[in-house]
């Protein structure tokens, strides 16, 4: 046990204690000062349009779904997609690419599937502080 002064002249106590899991817990007793910064951070993401983009019969490999999405609070910096099977369970693929959000969050995100089928899809959108999830389940090319 030791006593501390900080900065304003208020001592500071501190106690160490072992424990018989062989961990050390400090507790320390006084007056302290720090500073919060509160930012309001993304809110809420949406998906409210999946288009299926029709390709021409040499581009069928890959099939295209554009998903348009909406998001309240501040803007995202970065966007995530995460395709798994339908249970949501097994992740087959995530892409994470930077975003240029101006204004108002509305966004139009294209992406690949190389085959048809039904998908569970997260759409992760975040910046320094936060981050918001939207998720849906998608049937890609006639996909039972």
């Amino acid at each position: 046990t030791g006593a501390t002064t900080n900065s304003d002249s208020s001592t500071t106590l501190e106690s160490m204690e072992d424990n018989p899991d062989g961990g050390c817990h400090i507790y320390r007793n006084g007056y302290y000062r720090n500073d919060i910064s509160v930012v309001e951070g993304i809110l809420e993401v949406n998906i409210i349009q999946m288009t299926n983009i029709q390709m021409t019969a040499s581009q069928a490999e890959n099939s295209l779904v554009d998903f348009v999405v909406t998001c309240q609070g501040s803007l995202p910096t970065d966007v995530c997609t995460v395709v798994s099977d339908p249970t949501c369970q097994v992740s087959r693929s995530m892409v994470c690419d930077p975003i240029a959000v101006t204004d108002e969050c509305l966004l139009t995100i294209r992406r690949a599937f190389e085959e048809p089928g039904t998908y569970c899809i997260n759409i992760t959108l975040g910046d320094d502080t936060s981050q918001a999830l939207a998720s849906a389940l998608i049937s890609v090319n006639g996909g039972e």
